[in-house]
């Protein structure tokens, strides 16, 4: 049985993770860097968690972990 092409993710999603407002995520999806969607529906394209967290690990410098990591 065919499991589909894993996690997707849209341009909020992508936002929050980079920490970064939409208009500014749309500026880097417009990097040639950045990967291809994985497809576009009605106009909003869906990217591959994958390919998106792969691309943070090459082109983004890791975070400080906030207060909020420490609650458990």
């Amino acid at each position: 049985m065919d499991r589909g092409p894993g996690d997707l993710m849209g341009p909020y999603e992508i936002a929050q993770r980079l920490g970064v407002s939409r208009s500014r995520f749309q500026q880097i999806a417009n990097r040639s860097t950045f990967p291809r969607p994985y497809r576009e529906l009605r106009g909003m394209k869906v990217w591959l968690t994958e390919d998106v967290e792969e691309w943070i690990r090459e082109h983004r410098s890791p975070k400080p972990p906030s207060d909020e990591d420490d609650q458990s």
